[in-house]
């Protein structure tokens, strides 16, 4: 694993960033930072969510300390990308999406991996981009996550009231 860069060297990165010098970092503001490889901009919803995984004081920014985990974050994510990236692409393709998810513990069936890509393919191409794979497993892993809260005997199968659903999906973090 690589090493952690040097404080200075995240707080000029997080310097450069911070172009109003709030001490904060926007979603607009990490938007033009961040590069998913293909001169692309990332997509502003991955932006946006990550900011808010990262956003301790719900501020809709993130502050230097903030910055450091997020900049672990988008480094692990790159990393993931890349082994799963076989053909060196800079996108990920349905076989490949289905690899790296089975290596994550999802057992989903190929009408499904479909319905990710298209979902998450904002070019229509039938890939997706670094950006969007991590928004695609961030909200896979949110909704696991929020279906085993009801799943309590770990069958795969629950039984919820409407309200109990909305209340669940209004409430999470995506």
């Amino acid at each position: 694993m690589d090493a952690m860069p040097s404080r200075q060297f995240l707080w000029d990165v997080f310097t450069r960033i911070d172009r109003d010098r709030s001490g904060y970092i926007t979603a607009d503001e990490l938007q033009v930072a961040l590069s998913n490889g293909s001169w692309s901009p990332f997509n502003p919803e991955t932006v946006r969510l990550m900011i808010g995984m990262f956003d301790r004081q719900n501020r809709g920014s993130i502050n230097f300390e903030d910055f450091g985990a997020l900049w672990r974050y988008v480094t692990d994510w790159q990393k993931c990308f890349r082994s799963f990236d076989r053909d060196n692409s800079g996108n990920i393709d349905r076989h490949e999406l289905s690899n790296a998810l089975r290596s994550f513990g999802y057992r989903l069936s190929d009408g499904l991996v479909g319905t990710l890509v298209k979902k998450f393919d904002r070019h229509g191409n039938g890939t997706i981009l670094f950006d969007d794979f991590i928004q695609c497993c961030v909200v896979l892993y949110t909704l696991t996550h929020a279906f085993r809260a009801y799943d309590t005997d770990q069958d795969g199968v629950i039984t919820i009231h409407y309200e109990q659903f909305l209340n669940m999906v209004f409430n999470l973090k995506i």
